[in-house]
């Protein structure tokens, strides 16, 4: 029995390493969430973009908004799971200490929600992408399999759908909405925000400049000549909604940040919770947990 337990558990270990390492040079072609999308009878959009193509300032806001340790730590900030940990015990809104490795991995090899086994697989698999991927590559994959709108995956995707246009060429105001969609992507929408979503996306939109003044985006870029910000269309063209979306189109409000005077990276209000802003459905789940 125990023989036979352990060939499981090796022969388990070895398709994951074969797995991981087959997606170092393959885009994902289809995800868990993706699939969920698709039996509930909804549309998968994505629109997979190379990360040298993809906007610097979309890169500096994900890690604005998500992860600013990310070329600092080895795939897991204990100090964020620490601090994550006791504010959910102190009855606070409840929010996760994932890195952008974390939410990577499980974006393109497990499942949404919970529970002791997926966080361990969850682990496994963010130690294997550190050592085999690079941060490089988890920030490609991480970008391309977010998903950024029901039934939208990718910030290209996501730029399309909510600009009119793809994720090579983004102001900073556009890149950090859709940051500030990304942990709740069914309730929140990056066109015309309101409440706690205008606010947090202008949070992020200021902390920009902190990433590119640090350097704190330096290790996507290590050994490669970096992709210089592009200056995105004058005209919008409509925004495309995917098919069961609540999101109406409308074209993109004013910016809500002056993003040449940076703010220290700091989190939002901690005792505010955002407000439903669509009838989006109530078991939305959140990208990051």
């Amino acid at each position: 029995m125990l023989g036979w337990l352990a060939k499981l558990v090796l022969g388990l270990l070895l398709f994951s390493l074969l797995w991981v390492l087959a997606y170092r040079f393959l885009n994902p072609p289809v995800t868990a969430t993706m699939l969920s999308d698709i039996f509930a009878g909804r549309r998968a959009e994505q629109a997979w973009l190379p990360i040298g193509q993809i906007d610097r300032d979309m890169v500096r806001a994900a890690i604005a908004a998500e992860d600013g340790k990310f070329c600092s730590h080895n795939g897991f900030d204990f100090q964020a799971i620490e601090d994550a940990a006791k504010r959910n015990a102190s009855g606070g809104r409840i929010r996760g200490g994932s890195t952008i490795s974390q939410q990577a991995a499980k974006n393109a090899f497990l499942w949404q929600g919970g529970g002791y086994a997926r966080k361990g697989a969850e682990a496994w698999f963010t130690f294997l992408i550190e050592q085999l991927w690079g941060k490089r590559r988890i920030m490609e994959v991480y970008l391309n399999l977010a998903e950024t709108g029901i039934g939208t995956y990718g910030v290209n995707a996501g730029s399309e759908r909510y600009f009119g246009h793809d994720a090579s060429a983004m102001s900073a105001t556009e890149a950090a909405r859709i940051a500030a969609v990304l942990p709740l992507p069914k309730k929140r929408g990056a066109v015309a925000p309101v409440g706690f979503t205008r606010r947090y996306g202008g949070i992020i939109a200021s902390r920009i400049g902190t990433v590119a003044r640090d350097g704190l985006d330096a290790c996507v870029y290590a050994g490669t000549r970096p992709v210089a910000n592009k200056a995105p269309p004058a005209a919008h063209k409509a925004v495309r909604s995917a098919p069961g979306s609540e999101y109406e189109s409308a074209a993109p409000p004013p910016p809500t940040a002056d993003v040449d005077q940076p703010a220290p990276i700091a989190e939002p209000a901690p005792d505010e919770t955002p407000p439903p802003e669509t009838n989006a459905p109530a078991d939305a789940v959140s990208n990051k947990g």
